[in-house]
């Protein structure tokens, strides 16, 4: 749990503020996984602040929440391509992805064992996502997206979730599915996009 705080406050999820009154508070809880190593044992123990979004009011604290995933179609063509021409993929998994994604105005209550004691009362102003606020998905992918194309990726027009950039004879290839980025690297002559 003190892991989970500090990466919040290391990233400047949130501010304390005094409670604005008018507005909705939404709660938080702790959600907790053991990780396992592939032999079963036990890798370490996991604690994740998730922000109860079902008491989000639509207009009040979010407006729209749709993220666009990656089709399955076009994961499936991937790694076809990638056994039959045995090219090398890479599954990325970001930490702590939404904590990237930027909000406009929501307020949280203080995570329970962490309240703090010089400022009891006030709440979190989030200035980024948490896992469970509506709209935390589309928060991750507008930061994420828009990031791409400053770095030489293009969106492919048949899935908004597949990008591609062109690096001398090779293929850079993204594939994005709410936090998880399956990445291929492959020659030019083999795929054309």
């Amino acid at each position: 749990m003190k892991e989970e705080i500090d990466a919040l406050h290391m990233q400047g999820t949130w501010t304390l503020v005094p409670n604005p009154g008018n507005k909705n508070i939404v709660g938080s809880k702790w959600i907790y996984k053991i990780k396992r190593n592939s032999d079963g044992s036990i890798a370490r123990h996991k604690a994740r602040l998730v922000a109860q979004g079902f008491s989000q009011e639509q207009g009040l604290d979010f407006g729209e929440t749709f993220s666009p995933v990656v089709r399955h179609t076009t994961v499936r063509l991937i790694l076809s391509l990638a056994a039959m021409n045995k090219w090398q993929l890479r599954q990325l998994d970001v930490k702590n992805a939404f904590l990237h994604g930027e909000l406009e105005e929501v307020f949280m209550k203080q995570p329970q064992g962490f309240a703090d004691p010089r400022y009891p009362d006030f709440v979190c102003k989030l200035k980024k996502s948490l896992y469970g606020l509506k709209q935390a998905p589309r928060a991750w992918n507008a930061k994420f997206t828009g990031y791409l194309p400053a770095i030489g990726f293009q969106a492919s027009q048949s899935d908004p979730s597949l990008f591609f950039r062109y690096l001398d004879s090779e293929v850079v290839i993204l594939l994005l599915y709410i936090d998880d980025i399956i990445s291929q690297v492959l020659m030019r002559r083999w795929f054309s996009l």
